[in-house]
C-alpha cells in the first residue's frame, strides 16, 4: 500500500520531533540571498557564448532554493538539487558538467571545443618572437585525475571587471567559498547549497573603525577588481583605487579608503600575509607602480614601495622575507618584503605577468605570464627557470599551490585549468575542460577541494572538485545530511 508524502511526513515528525524542531530552526536561520540587480555594470570580458549558441536553452533560474526542493522524502541528494546545477552522479550519467544541453544543439561539444581552440586570440602587450618557446616547455603527461568533479552550481554567478585580473574567488574551507558577483561579495556554502551576500558595494559603505591618523573614508558603487580572504579577513580592491577590509565574523566594514586616484588608480592585487616577525599584513598593488603595506589589525599604513612599471601581482614567501613583484614588464623581480629593495630578477618570460604563487617550502616560485606559460624558479638559483609549463590557448592568469605543496593549479583566461603533481616534477597533469571565462581558482586550506569560478552570462557559476581519496565518502555524507535536513526543515 502506498502512503502519501504528507502522511509520511506526519509519521516521521511524531517519531522524531526533537530532530525536526532542531533542523527547522537551524535551516530557517539561513536567509535567502538578497539579490541586487546591476544593469549598468559593463564588463570588459567577452562572453564566449554571446552568439546565443546556448542562450535559448537557458532554464528559468530559481533564486529561492526552497522552491527547487522535491517535496518527496528521499534519502537522495538529487531530490533537493536545483535543476540548473549538476551533481557528480548526473555527470557520470552523461550530463554536461555545466548543464550545457549539447544533445539539443547544432554542434557537438568536441566540435565546439575545436572551434574555440582555433578562434581564441590570446591578448598580448609585447610582440616578442615566440618561436622557440615551445621547445622550452615540459612534455606533460595529461589524462591524470587528482580531483574528481563533485558539483557545479549556477545559483551564484562569478563576474569579472577587468579582463586581466582573475583573483576573484577564495575558499576558506572545503564547503565555503567567497566570490565577486557584480557589486557584491557573495558566500557560497556547498553544504547549504545557498549563496549569501556578504557585502554590497553598490550601496554607500562607511568604516566602523575611526581613529586619528587612519585614512579611512566612506565609499560607494565600488567595482571589485581583485580580492583575497584569509584568516577571517576579507580584503577587496576596487577599479578606482579603493581598498575595503572586512572581518567575516564581525558586522560592517572595518576599514575602507581610496588609496590612489587618477588614470592608474586600479587596484590590481591584494594579499594577506604574515611578516617575518609573525604580524599580519595587507599588501596592495596598484597600476600607479606602487605597492602599499598596511597593518591588518590597525589598518595603519606601514610602507610604500615604488617601481618602474605598473605592478600587476605580488606575493610574499611563506617565511615573510621575500616579495615577488610582477607587472608591465617581461622581467619579474624579487625584493625584500620589509624594505622593498630589489634583490634579484627573473628573466625568461616574453610578456607582462599577472600571477604568482610560492610553494609552501619557500624555495619554488611560480609565475604566470601572457606568453601562455608558467615558469618555475628555484629562488636559491634564479638565473634561469627550473621548468616551463604551457597552457592550451591563453595567458596564465591564476596560480595556486595546495597548502601541502602537492599540487599546483594553473588557470588560463578561459576554458582550461591545469593541475600539476609537484611530486612528479610537474610532468603529470590533470586538465579540467570547461566553457567560459575563469574568474578565479582556489584550493581549500585542507587541500581537499578545488573551486573554479566561471564567468559566463548563461553557464557561469562555481565548479567544485574533490581530491580523489575523499571524493566518494566525505562529500556524499555531507550532502545527504543537508538534503535530509532541507526536506524536514519546512515541515
Amino acid at each position: 500500500m502506498q502512503t502519501s508524502s504528507n502522511q509520511l511526513f506526519t509519521k516521521l515528525q511524531s517519531c522524531w520531533r526533537p530532530t525536526f524542531v532542531f533542523l527547522k530552526r537551524f535551516w530557517r536561520i539561513i536567509k535567502i540571498m538578497d539579490h541586487f540587480h546591476n544593469n549598468d555594470l559593463e564588463y570588459v570580458v567577452d562572453d564566449p557564448f554571446e552568439d546565443d549558441l546556448f542562450g535559448e536553452d537557458e532554464p528559468q533560474r530559481n533564486d529561492d532554493l526552497d522552491d527547487a526542493v522535491d517535496s518527496e522524502l528521499e534519502d537522495d541528494f538529487e531530490s533537493s538539487k536545483p535543476q540548473t546545477d549538476t551533481s557528480a552522479l548526473e555527470a557520470r550519467n552523461g550530463k554536461d558538467m555545466q548543464g550545457i544541453p549539447w544533445e539539443r544543439l547544432n554542434v557537438t561539444r568536441d566540435k565546439y571545443r575545436g572551434s574555440r581552440l582555433k578562434q581564441y586570440k590570446n591578448y598580448e602587450n609585447l610582440s616578442l618572437p615566440r618561436f622557440e618557446l615551445d621547445k622550452e616547455c615540459l612534455e606533460i603527461e595529461k589524462g591524470q585525475t587528482f580531483y574528481d568533479f563533485q558539483y557545479n552550481t549556477r545559483l551564484v554567478k562569478c563576474t569579472i571587471v577587468h579582463f586581466q585580473l582573475r583573483n576573484l574567488l577564495w575558499a576558506t574551507s572545503k564547503h565555503d567559498v567567497y566570490l565577486m558577483q557584480n557589486y557584491s561579495v557573495m558566500h557560497w556554502s556547498s553544504l547549504q547549497q545557498r549563496g549569501k551576500e556578504v557585502l554590497n558595494l553598490a550601496k554607500p559603505i562607511a568604516p566602523t573603525r575611526q581613529r586619528p591618523g587612519l585614512l579611512s573614508k566612506s565609499l560607494s558603487r565600488v567595482q571589485i577588481s581583485t580580492m583575497a580572504v584569509k584568516e577571517n579577513l576579507m580584503v577587496a580592491g576596487g577599479f578606482q583605487g579603493e581598498l575595503i577590509c572586512m572581518y567575516l565574523n564581525q558586522p560592517g566594514v572595518a576599514f575602507c579608503t581610496r588609496i590612489t586616484t587618477g588614470e592608474n588608480a586600479i587596484t590590481n592585487a591584494v594579499d594577506v600575509y604574515h611578516s617575518h616577525n609573525g604580524s599580519m599584513r595587507i599588501m596592495v598593488a596598484n597600476n600607479d607602480a606602487q605597492i602599499r603595506v598596511f597593518d591588518a589589525e590597525t589598518f595603519a599604513s606601514l610602507n610604500t614601495f615604488s617601481f618602474d612599471w605598473s605592478v600587476n601581482n605580488t606575493s610574499v614567501s611563506p617565511d615573510g622575507k621575500l616579495l615577488a613583484v610582477l607587472g608591465d614588464s617581461a622581467e619579474c623581480l624579487i625584493a625584500d618584503a620589509n624594505s622593498g629593495k630589489v634583490t634579484g630578477s627573473l628573466k625568461g618570460h616574453l610578456d607582462y605577468s599577472f600571477a604568482s604563487a610560492w610553494h609552501p617550502n619557500g624555495q619554488i616560485l611560480a609565475t604566470g605570464n601572457q606568453d601562455t606559460t608558467c615558469r618555475l624558479w628555484d629562488i636559491r638559483n634564479p638565473t634561469q627557470s627550473l621548468a616551463v609549463l604551457k597552457g592550451n590557448m591563453g595567458a596564465i592568469r591564476g596560480l595556486k599551490f595546495t597548502s601541502d605543496g602537492r599540487f599546483l593549479a594553473m588557470a588560463e583566461p578561459a576554458d582550461f585549468v591545469h593541475v600539476f603533481d609537484t611530486r612528479s616534477d610537474y610532468v603529470k597533469c590533470q586538465e579540467i575542460d570547461i566553457f567560459g571565462e575563469i574568474a578565479g581558482i582556489s584550493f581549500s586550506p585542507d587541500t581537499e577541494a578545488l573551486f573554479i569560478g566561471i564567468a559566463d552570462r548563461t553557464y557561469g557559476g562555481i565548479a567544485i572538485f574533490i581530491w580523489t581519496p575523499y571524493s566518494s565518502s566525505t562529500w556524499s555524507s555531507a550532502v545527504r545530511l543537508k538534503s535530509l535536513a532541507s526536506c524536514f526543515g519546512e515541515c
